[in-house]
């Protein structure tokens, strides 16, 4: 007795491994350069006016959380919300 193979439905299970390989990649990459921003916005804290302090917090918050964000995406750090 033969038996039927559809390749089209293998075709397009390695279509989509492809897909979700490709969204990983670029995932990781958004997620370096975001790490990368908040490292600039931290070291540039240390030199920031009292006055223009605030602006520079608010933006660490905003790529920290960003950060968080993006690495649950990737399934990278198992960060839990204490309290």
């Amino acid at each position: 007795m033969a038996q039927i193979i559809h390749l089209d439905e293998f075709q397009e299970v390695r279509r989509e491994m492809r897909r979700r390989a490709a969204a990983h990649a670029h995932l990781a990459r958004a997620l370096q350069i975001l790490k990368e921003n908040l490292a600039d916005a931290a070291a540039a804290l240390r030199d920031t006016p009292p006055d223009q302090e605030d602006e520079l917090l608010a933006r660490v918050e905003k790529l920290t959380a960003m950060v968080r964000y993006g690495a649950r995406m990737l399934g990278e750090g198992r960060t839990s919300e204490a309290g």
